[in-house]
């Protein structure tokens, strides 16, 4: 955690709005999955941000959260070394980052390290996590684990399939949201800043 003092004016008001958007409900939730997804001999966190915070803080849990989505042997973070320097702490922060937006996670639901490690935006933490929960269960490749109504299925792709006669069809019409220009002309109308002919 960084040694900063307080917070004043403008800089107060943005960090009381970020931290008005964390969600005690949602915590429990992610935990419940955490626990379940990682694994039984993971300990649970008491209630709170700053428990949530310091639970997930040593990178530690992410990165085995991240691995328990791929298949033995497959998986992103080979080597998750047990530390206490802050510098490899968020060395894994960052690897657990990287893995996350490669299994599908996109870039504007992905938190910054500081997010996490100086507890700058929790909630940001919390949309990672549930960005990740959601894309697992949309793959449903069998490497999820818990409860199915803790996340919601991300939307796919439905590609439809035109015959060349419906697109011919469709190039003829002239959609109503295109309007009309009938009866429309430029007469009378002037360069923008020359002055205006009346005749």
């Amino acid at each position: 955690m960084a040694n900063r003092g307080p917070s004043y004016g403008l800089s107060r008001e943005v960090q009381e709005k970020i931290e008005q958007k964390y969600d005690p409900e949602l915590e429990a939730r992610l935990v419940d999955w955490i626990i379940a997804q990682c694994g039984g001999n993971v300990e649970r966190p008491q209630p709170g941000k700053h428990n949530f915070q310091g639970w997930l803080m040593d990178g530690t849990l992410l990165c085995r959260l991240i691995n328990s989505l791929y298949p033995r042997g497959k998986e992103p973070i080979k080597k998750i070394p047990e530390t206490q320097m802050a510098f490899r702490q968020m060395e894994k922060i960052s690897q657990f980052l990287k893995a996350a937006e490669a299994y599908g996670v996109i870039t504007t639901d992905i938190f910054q390290t500081v997010d996490l490690w100086e507890g700058k935006d929790m909630a940001a933490v919390q949309r990672t996590l549930m960005a990740l929960g959601s894309f697992a269960i949309t793959k449903d490749d069998g490497y999820y684990r818990g409860d199915r109504d803790w996340f919601h299925r991300k939307a796919q792709g439905h590609r439809r399939e035109f015959s060349e006669e419906q697109l011919r069809q469709g190039q003829s019409l002239i959609s109503l949201q295109m309007g009309s220009n009938r009866g429309a002309s430029q007469s009378g109308m002037t360069g923008y800043g020359m002055p205006r002919q009346i005749m």
